[in-house]
């Protein structure tokens, strides 16, 4: 069940999501919480202005926690995010043994933002976190904030 806390970290993400727009990426943002409810660590999109299709948040999220926290801290840490991972970013999750993940969209309605916008779908196929990671805690999508994350993917599509 989604809280006032979840809300206030999707909120962060979303600011995230802001900051990558602005700077010429594409609008994610993900924030990881210790199972107490401090902030660790936060990142957004870095695709563009990296140059590496492989710079998502979520993935950067997934080697800080490798290198940071002890495998009982992280399976109790939550991954907030704007939208739901991709197999890749859902597989890093699963491989260092996060806990709970909360999205505010999910990767269908990204699809379906992404074919309106008629933009090319993705080079690997959308799964949901669930298909991929075995056992894992998931929420999303969050309705009160997809419309927002939906108007980000908007605004970052119109400059292309």
């Amino acid at each position: 069940m989604i809280d006032e806390t979840d809300l206030k970290h999707l909120r962060r993400c979303i600011k995230l999501a802001e900051e990558a727009l602005e700077v010429g990426d594409e609008p994610f943002g993900s924030v990881l919480v210790s199972a107490d409810g401090e902030v660790l660590f936060e990142d957004h999109n870095r695709e563009v202005t990296e140059g590496d299709p492989t710079r998502h948040p979520e993935i950067k999220i997934a080697r800080w926690s490798a290198k940071n926290m002890r495998p009982e801290e992280r399976v109790s840490a939550t991954v907030y995010t704007t939208g739901e991972h991709c197999p890749m970013c859902a597989a890093a999750h699963g491989w260092v043994g996060l806990g709970r993940v909360v999205y505010a969209s999910s990767s269908a309605q990204l699809s379906e933002w992404k074919e309106e916008l008629s933009d090319k779908p993705p080079p690997v196929k959308t799964l949901p976190i669930e298909e991929v990671v075995r056992d894992i805690e998931v929420e999303g999508p969050v309705p009160e904030l997809t419309e927002k994350v939906r108007e980000l993917h908007r605004r970052f599509h119109s400059r292309k």
